[in-house]
């Protein structure tokens, strides 16, 4: 199961803001339609869901008010039940799973030789990776300036204080790469049944020829894998972009969802939905675009 399944996902949802209902052990969070009483939900990164779920789930969104579930699994091939229509994805399509069962020797033979150099300079000029959970406020001051300086939307300050608050520990777990005792990189990783994930990370602008974050990746891949985990997921691949790239380095397996599918409950509203989210993504979009020029 995905951490964003678990209950303490739930529970952060919960107070974040979110209505959460359970069908079964799915777990729906819906989010307010901004100026109306109706709510929208999201099924995200759950098993296959068969015919009896859909019908479970369309029972509920009527209690609760919604217009539709984007329904996203978290399963690699199966086929989705009937009556769903393809729906915008929330998460990538793709994502880069690194396999933790192979050893170091294989781990690294696997990379290419510019992330074993990369991983290998920054030990030698001293960097060091550690997890510290009490750098969590070094970490929000790291990921806005990297949201500025990259032209990205994070989230925002309320949902990293409310995500740390009640994942610390349990699967959220803080690891920062330092220099002459500067923090240079922070990142979240998320440790759930037999995999990690790396779904938050942050970057200082300075010393950035020490390479930090190759070796945070190298250092949290290893640590995973000495806790007994089998896949470090490295959260996303988009084409094209920097952050993929980096990633591709260190020899992942790309591996492909089933895709992201909509259940309309109220087929007016729903459509206004659609449209509605349409126009804000080319809004931002357009505001992304302006940020980077």
């Amino acid at each position: 199961m995905h951490p964003v399944q678990s209950k303490e996902w739930g529970e952060f949802r919960a107070k974040a803001g979110n209505k959460i209902s359970w069908v079964k052990d799915l777990l729906v969070v819906w989010s307010r339609i901004p100026q109306t009483p109706w709510y929208f939900g999201t099924l995200l990164k759950s098993r296959l869901p068969r015919k009896e779920d859909i019908e479970r789930l369309r029972d509920e969104a009527i209690k609760v008010g919604g217009v539709g579930i984007r329904i996203e699994p978290d399963v690699l091939k199966g086929k989705m039940p009937d009556g769903l229509v393809r729906g915008r994805r929330f998460f990538t399509p793709k994502t880069f799973w690194l396999d933790l069962t192979k050893s170091e020797e294989q781990l690294l033979a696997a990379m290419h030789p510019k992330a074993r150099y990369n991983i290998r300079l920054a030990e030698k000029k001293g960097v060091e990776v550690t997890e510290d959970p009490g750098a969590f406020e070094k970490f929000l001051k790291l990921m806005k300036e990297t949201e500025v300086r990259q032209g990205f939307y994070a989230h925002d300050e309320n949902y990293f204080r409310k995500m740390w608050e009640t994942l610390r520990d349990k699967i959220a777990h803080l690891f920062v790469a330092k220099y002459q005792g500067e923090i240079l990189t922070a990142w979240i990783i998320f440790k759930y049944d037999d995999k990690i994930y790396y779904p938050y990370g942050a970057s200082s602008d300075q010393h950035r020829e020490l390479q930090a974050p190759s070796l945070m990746l190298w250092k949290t891949a290893l640590w995973g894998k000495a806790r007994g985990n089998k896949i470090y997921d490295l959260w996303g691949v988009e084409e094209g972009k920097g952050f993929t790239d980096f990633k591709a380095k260190f020899g992942p397996k790309t591996v492909e969802f089933v895709g992201t599918y909509d259940l309309i409950i109220n087929p007016l509203l729903y459509w206004v939905f659609r449209l509605g989210e349409w126009i804000r993504w080319l809004i931002l979009g357009s505001l992304r675009h302006t940020r980077n020029s």
